[in-house]
């Protein structure tokens, strides 16, 4: 599973260090989430997309899928509403 979570942690301009005492987890469990080494827990991944105010939907993604998704959130953010 790909995700977004490296890029939502640094819009929010935290550290790694910040989320992880955020979520009560260690800093090496977000260094493996971002990098799509380790997939978290359902109940650690609605606590991630309440942190970033997203959706699971807009931060997870099957393989593959986060190219397409990342192009769509940057182009909707340049897009006037």
């Amino acid at each position: 599973m790909r995700n977004l979570v490296n890029e939502s942690r640094t819009r929010l301009q935290w550290s790694q260090q910040k989320l992880a005492d955020e979520l009560g987890v260690s800093r090496q469990t977000i260094i493996s989430i971002e990098r799509g080494r380790f997939d978290p827990s359902l109940p650690l991944a609605f606590r991630l997309a309440a942190i970033f105010g997203t959706s699971l939907e807009d931060l997870f993604f099957p393989d593959g899928a986060v190219q397409d998704a990342a192009s769509s959130q940057n182009s909707s953010a340049r897009s006037p509403s």
